[in-house]
């Protein structure tokens, strides 16, 4: 009986917690936590975005906390749990937000130049032998590779399809050694001659000419990408509407000043521009396009099994093929 009555109140207690959150966002946020990907250290990233985040408290009247997790998932869970609210997200992580975290694309980095757009990197050291994507494809079973979390765009989704599907290669399998890793201690392992090559993000290059340009310098890029979308900002979708304008108008209006614009370059960002959910639609096409060239290639599939798995798929891009007609 006792047993019986601990596990009513422990359900009770657990479903007045799963209520808080709606409560919260009805009646109004005094505090967020803002969700930061793990492209490098959380020391480095927190010593970078902290100025930023700072002025984001000041400017919105909301207690602002930095969200740092080991890898990407621990920040997409952070998310779906309500322990973050608010966070900088890449392309695909942005995705798994959206699709299992109540997640809403607002905003978009700008980079410095003014584009609004990065490329992925496969990159050696500098006196390497490696001058091309081809030198790696043929050398690969004696390479040790470097290769991004399995949420990260730049690191993962886009190189795993662009250099190494369409050109038949299994980038955890097909190498001498495959390690993950974030961007930084991709570029790290790199020039300290632990792996050989490594799959990374443009802007992780930028930072790491800014913090460490000796060696950054000592590194070439063998292979770069087709142009990725820059980074989206996402919010959860049930926080209440008066603290969405407040981040909004906060992230939108940055970056003007002398002192804001010094803040972004140590991030390599320009700024912000207005975005929604409709600029991860080029991605979750590249998605579906890497799934569906896994599927064909399959040997284990039967022919119906296989049929039908691409027509699941097909639909999938005719949808999406929709989507992205609406918005253009």
């Amino acid at each position: 009986m006792f047993t019986i009555q601990r596990r009513a109140l422990a359900v009770l207690a657990l479903s007045a917690t799963a209520l808080l959150p709606q409560a919260q966002a009805q009646s109004g946020s005094k505090e967020i936590s803002f969700g930061i990907i793990s492209t490098e250290s959380s020391a480095n990233l927190k010593a970078a975005w902290q100025p930023l985040l700072e002025d984001m408290q000041k400017v919105t009247g909301l207690k602002v906390n930095a969200f740092f997790a080991p890898d990407y998932a621990g920040v997409i869970e952070g998310m779906r749990f309500n322990k973050v609210q608010v966070g900088w997200f890449g392309n695909k992580s942005a995705i798994e937000a959206v699709d299992r975290a109540q997640g809403e694309v607002f905003a978009r980095m700008v980079q410095p130049d003014g584009g609004i757009g990065y490329w992925g990197f496969i990159v050696a050291r500098k006196e390497s032998p490696l001058n091309s994507l081809d030198d790696v494809i043929k050398q690969r079973q004696n390479l040790t590779l470097g290769f991004g979390d399995p949420n990260s765009t730049s690191g993962a989704l886009v190189p795993g399809y662009y250099a190494f599907a369409q050109n038949k290669v299994d980038p955890t399998k097909d190498f001498k050694r495959m390690v993950r890793a974030n961007h930084e201690t991709n570029i790290l392992a790199v020039h300290g001659k632990q792996i050989d090559i490594a799959t990374v993000a443009s802007d992780a290059m930028e930072r790491m000419k800014l913090k460490q340009p000796e060696k950054h310098d000592e590194l070439k890029v063998i292979w770069r990408s087709p142009l990725i979308a820059s980074d989206p900002m996402v919010w959860r979708a049930d926080l209440d509407a008066g603290t969405k304008k407040k981040v909004a108008d906060f992230f939108l209006a940055y970056g003007k000043q002398p002192r804001e614009k010094e803040i972004l370059s140590k991030l390599t960002i320009g700024g912000f521009m207005k975005s929604d959910n409709s600029q991860l639609v080029p991605v979750r096409q590249l998605g579906l396009v890497a799934e569906r060239t896994k599927i064909e290639g399959d040997a284990n599939l039967s022919a119906e099994d296989k049929a039908k798995r691409l027509q699941v798929i097909d639909q999938r891009m005719a949808e999406l093929g929709r989507m992205a007609a609406a918005t253009n």
